[in-house]
């Protein structure tokens, strides 16, 4: 079962990944701007109100709508979205239902698609 720290390692683990202050959450610069490739999910829990960040789902860039839809309709309990992430390529990951090396490739997928190409080519 995995968890928060297990991907704080994870995204640490790649080149010149920053760890957000103030929530949850991992980018990597390109071009100078950092550009976020997995963080925690914030659920609406009552509208109008602020959304609450979700400690057990993190939210995961992926390359494509396209690829976002082969993970959807692939396992309904590991992964799902919700219409704050309509047209935007990211899934939504409950992270008790992943296996580790799954969650390792998510990571380092979503990160491969944010990075710099020559960054990802090293």
């Amino acid at each position: 079962m995995a968890d928060q720290s297990d991907v704080r390692r994870i995204a640490l683990s790649l080149p010149e990944t920053h760890e957000e202050e103030d929530r949850f959450a991992f980018s990597v610069l390109n071009k100078g701007k950092y550009k976020a490739f997995v963080w925690v999910w914030l659920e609406r829990i009552e509208p109008k109100k602020a959304r609450v960040p979700r400690p057990d789902v993190i939210a995961v860039r992926v390359p494509s709508e396209g690829e976002k839809d082969m993970y959807l309709a692939s396992d309904a309990d590991r992964f799902f979205t919700e219409p704050h992430y309509n047209g935007f390529p990211a899934i939504l990951v409950r992270l008790p239902a992943i296996e580790m090396d799954e969650l390792e490739d998510l990571i380092t997928d979503a990160w491969c698609c944010q990075a710099p190409r020559a960054l990802v080519k090293e």
